[in-house]
């Protein structure tokens, strides 16, 4: 099977947590369009799976979680008269990419060891948690090759830095240690490579043990509140508080609490 038959993504499921890892080594997993179309049915099945609490995302190899948009890809369809792409996904293979998945509700998490660069470096900034080796360097280089980060890199860097921090990192393409990124927030915990699986483990771990409609509800509560008022986030109505909150999760927690017994999930 030569590579360009092989599937560009491996995914399997496991112990309630989807493990989704994009398979180019050899092209330091850069992105394709087949990429983004396989991704896209597997964010497909994450979503419509109720057996899955957790996802981790993940890149095959040591060397990068992933560089980004295929840019030899990008420089033949150029060549072929294919118009130029801007911010967002729309109309192209794999949409809505996780980059655009704002109503996902499962909880991902990035697990990073070496080169976020590019679209790699959206594609951690849109997952909920991020966990990475400190050898991990990442970095937006899009103006340095004549294009935007339109996978969101300049919308949620500027959202999670401060705005001249992010900026600078935007107009000049400089890279981010891992230590670096971490200080500023970008990350969850920085660990040495032989480290990276255990770390992540520990994460999925309690990830997993909590209440599946209860994490749902928060990251929905948060991403959809985050920019708003306080006073109006209140006032909003979010779909899986409601799931949660008339489900026998909401009472199995305390019940379980009282019997000083480990609860039982329905998720349901």
């Amino acid at each position: 099977m030569t590579e360009d038959d092989r599937p560009r993504v491996a995914y399997e499921k496991k112990d309630h947590v989807a493990y989704v890892t994009m398979d180019r080594p050899e092209v330091l997993n850069a992105m394709d369009l087949r990429m983004h179309q396989e991704l896209a049915a597997v964010w497909d099945d994450v979503e419509a799976d109720d057996e899955i609490r957790a996802v981790v995302l993940t890149g095959a190899g040591e060397r990068a979680f992933s560089v980004g948009q295929d840019l030899k890809e990008r420089a033949r369809l150029n060549a072929a008269g294919t118009a130029p792409t801007t911010f967002g996904s729309r109309g192209l293979l794999g949409w809505p990419r996780l980059t655009e998945r704002f109503a996902l509700s499962k909880p991902v998490l990035a697990r990073v060891d070496g080169f976020a660069l590019g679209g790699g470096f959206e594609l951690a900034l849109a997952c909920d948690l991020v966990v990475a080796s400190e050898r991990s360097v990442f970095a937006l280089p899009e103006a340095r090759l004549g294009l935007v980060p339109g996978a969101g890199g300049a919308f949620r860097l500027a959202r999670q830095l401060p705005l001249k921090t992010a900026l600078g990192h935007l107009m000049t393409g400089r890279q981010l240690t891992a230590a670096r990124a971490f200080e500023l927030g970008l990350l969850n915990e920085v660990v040495p490579a032989a480290e990276l699986d255990a770390c992540v483990a520990g994460w999925v771990a309690d990830l997993v043990a909590a209440a599946p409609l209860a994490v749902r509800a928060i990251k929905e509560a948060v991403m959809r509140s985050v920019d708003l008022p306080l006073e109006q986030a209140f006032a909003t109505r979010y779909v899986w508080e409601e799931r949660r909150m008339h489900s026998q999760d909401a009472v199995e927690g305390p019940r379980a609490f009282a019997e000083k017994r480990p609860p039982r999930w329905q998720g349901r």
